[in-house]
């Protein structure tokens, strides 16, 4: 098995109604103008890991840009998505320097998927030489779309990149698997990297958004674009993280979040 490390980095949280992520009767959503409406108004963490691997340094995601305000203003959907749980070591590029890693410093870049929240600075890697990878779903969705933005698909974030595209499950390293994992969009993914000493951990990025979600019974969200292939994925990663005795990472789960290793020199191996 090979020598990997892989640094769950947090960058802060955004907040939002919980309905956004997890399903329940009775709720309507509500913005960041009314949260005293009797809804619950959460935290709504966003991470990247980088994986350091003997063929090359991984980064799983890119979290949301440090300009959201302004940036996601033609979506509407600053208002109901505020990224304002952050610090300024928390920030991008920020949190990457303290781990002595520059954009110039990353061979790869796998996308979990395109929503704004996770390509958010996916566009410093324009000229950086590191390879970009997603789902050939996902791209052929994203670019497919109609207009500047299409739900949560914000074009600015990767209009103009070139993505070499994977179709299925792919091992892209030996020890790290992308596992196609559509629903949430067309073409999202978790990620499977196998570890030396932990063991096997799975990062499902918006494929799980939380442990309620994860159930059983799984129970969905209201940024599903397929709720049948995303109840099918949920069981696919449900497998496999049995057959694997995987720790399993999700995407926006506070609780969690803040159970793991997150510090400068914390990494998993």
């Amino acid at each position: 098995m090979p020598d990997i490390k892989a640094r769950i980095v947090s960058h802060g949280a955004m907040h939002c109604d919980l309905t956004w992520l997890l399903l329940k009767p009775m709720s309507t959503i509500a913005d960041r103008h009314h949260t005293d409406l009797p809804r619950p108004w959460v935290e709504c963490p966003t991470h990247t890991v980088l994986i350091d691997h003997p063929d090359g340094r991984v980064l799983w995601d890119t979290s949301c840009p440090s300009n959201w305000e302004d940036h996601w203003k033609v979506t509407g959907f600053q208002d109901f998505f505020p990224y304002d749980a952050v610090s300024e070591d928390q920030l991008f590029d920020n949190a990457l320097h303290a781990r002595g890693v520059g954009v110039e410093d990353i061979d790869m870049v796998i996308m979990s998927h395109l929503h704004f929240d996770h390509a958010g600075n996916l566009a410093k890697f324009r000229d950086s030489g590191a390879k970009l990878i997603c789902t050939k779903a996902e791209r052929d969705g994203a670019f497919g779309i109609d207009g500047m933005f299409a739900g949560a698909h914000l074009r600015a974030d990767y209009e103009g990149l070139d993505f070499e595209t994977v179709d299925g499950d792919t091992e892209i390293l030996p020890g790290i698997t992308l596992i196609e994992a559509p629903g949430h969009t067309w073409g999202t993914c978790a990620l499977k990297v196998d570890l030396p000493n932990t063991g096997t951990m799975i990062f499902t990025s918006d494929a799980v958004y939380r442990s309620e979600s994860w159930g059983p019974p799984a129970t969905g969200a209201a940024i599903v674009w397929n709720n049948l292939e995303w109840l099918a994925s949920v069981e696919k990663l449900r497998a496999i993280a049995e057959r694997s005795n995987a720790t399993l990472v999700f995407g926006h789960d506070a609780d969690q979040m803040r159970t793991l290793r997150t510090g400068i020199d914390d990494y998993y191996d």
